[in-house]
């Protein structure tokens, strides 16, 4: 197939593109910088923040990833829908078969952070237009350079001791970066997963205080975390920022989201791509061997 890829650039994209290849599909990474595109695929011209890029992008194509989001920026809700809206609109004028996206875990029965409810706008709005949409809602992605794993790792080696919020205690099921794009490789023009919306996670359901104790293990580091139940989100969102290089909007965007469960509730994504996912352990091993190479 002819796949368009938004976002090919990054974490996810810039591992997506050279899977899609390996199984035989042609790639078109879509870049505001087509110039500057290093990646595998044929470089593409696209913003999802102008609409009219977006017909030459998707010229071509059966198929489309969206990998794109606006964490960084203060009105990230607003971005992101207005992005979305033009990608879906695109989609359909091309006449392409399929759209698959990377969400979010949570459960719509939760009051979502900003950051999830956004995710879900996302879905909702990638289908509008009538082209339909494979969703696959993950939780923390383990992978050198994913914004969730670096604030994991960075925590446990910048600090020998932390005092944490109750977020710490909230549970959630981290998932491989190599098994992420197994899965988006493997639903893409499968007609079992068309339409459809799936959960994906590891096989460990985990605390976050567990994720990083794990990793200080891995690392032969010692740990001591302390629970402080009234460190605000907004407060929190400003110590993530002061001990990593996550920036405030982005940490107090991830800070809201780590109060909901983010865990699998739908296994069905099993027997349609099939193979076993990887521990929590190994993918910490993966990430960090990643990160040294």
């Amino acid at each position: 197939m002819r796949v368009l890829v938004a976002g090919a650039s990054g974490f996810v994209g810039g591992r997506l593109c050279p899977a899609l290849e390996e199984a035989g599909h042609e790639v078109l990474a879509m870049t505001r910088n087509p110039s500057r595109y290093e990646g595998v695929g044929q470089a593409v011209h696209g913003d999802v923040s102008d609409p009219a890029s977006l017909r030459a992008a998707f010229k071509g194509a059966d198929a489309a990833y969206y990998l794109v989001h606006s964490l960084d920026s203060d009105d990230f809700q607003r971005r992101d829908a207005d992005a979305a809206r033009a990608f879906a609109g695109a989609a359909a004028d091309a006449g392409v078969d399929q759209i698959i996206y990377l969400g979010g875990l949570g459960d719509d029965a939760d009051e979502l952070s900003d950051h999830l409810a956004s995710r879900r706008e996302v879905e909702r709005l990638l289908a509008s237009t009538g082209v339909p949409v494979t969703v696959l809602r993950a939780g923390i992605v383990i992978g050198h350079g994913g914004i969730s794993w670096e604030l994991t790792r960075q925590l446990v080696e910048h600090l020998p001791a932390m005092v944490t919020p109750r977020w710490v205690a909230t549970r959630t099921q981290p998932i491989a970066v190599t098994d992420v794009i197994r899965y988006l490789v493997g639903v893409l023009g499968h007609p079992e997963a068309t339409g459809r919306t799936f959960d994906i996670g590891g096989p460990e359901v985990l605390a976050y205080r567990d994720m990083l104790q794990r990793v200080a293990e891995i690392e032969g580091r010692h740990l001591l975390i302390v629970g402080v139940p009234l460190l605000s989100p907004r407060l929190s969102s400003y110590w993530l920022a002061l001990v990593t290089d996550i920036d405030t909007s982005t940490g107090r965007a991830l800070v809201d989201s780590m109060t909901n469960e983010v865990v699998v509730r739908d296994t069905s994504i099993r027997s349609i791509v099939e193979f076993d996912p990887m521990g929590y352990d190994d993918a910490v091993r993966q990430a960090l061997a990643e990160r040294s190479a």
